[in-house]
């Protein structure tokens, strides 16, 4: 009987980036989607632990998973949208066109910051999750409409007071 060669399976040398960015910063996807499932958990009043608890992990998983240190599997995900009552597409939703193309899988090189791109959106902002949730809190619909409608109107004379100001 013959021998078959056998081949070395040493260790191979690739470089796992972990879908992480040529400089190592977090894939600004995972970022992306880490902002969302804070967003869903903040609106909805849950704390990082009780998450944890909900879908098997320890807070710190959590924080992790939406600082955009750790990406969220497929299954992870799914989960977090039957805790947080949303679709899965909802950790997608609103994903600016600079995030997506800026995918380690889309281009090699990647901007600095990454993460910079969501300290603009008020929507990332705890001012504005305590704002919605107060909102949220007022009872009586006609109040809560009246307390919209003031919102609305405050942000218009702002916007015309800068407007005059050019």
């Amino acid at each position: 009987m013959a021998k078959t060669p056998t081949r070395n399976k040493g260790p191979v040398s690739r470089k796992s980036s972990r879908g992480r960015t040529a400089s190592g910063k977090p894939n600004p996807i995972d970022v992306h989607v880490g902002n969302r499932v804070r967003l869903r958990r903040t609106l909805l009043g849950m704390s990082q632990e009780k998450l944890g608890e909900a879908i098997g992990l320890t807070f710190q998983q959590v924080q992790k998973y939406e600082r955009g240190a750790n990406r969220v599997g497929a299954s992870r995900l799914y989960d977090l949208s039957q805790v947080l009552d949303v679709p899965v597409s909802y950790f997608f939703d609103d994903m600016p066109d600079e995030v997506t193309r800026s995918s380690p899988r889309q281009i090699l090189g990647m901007s600095e910051d990454p993460a910079a791109d969501f300290e603009h959106d008020p929507m990332t902002k705890r001012e504005t999750l305590e704002l919605v949730r107060a909102y949220y809190r007022v009872t009586n619909p006609a109040v809560r409409r009246r307390l919209f409608e003031l919102a609305k109107s405050l942000a218009n004379v702002e916007g015309e007071e800068e407007v005059s100001a050019d």
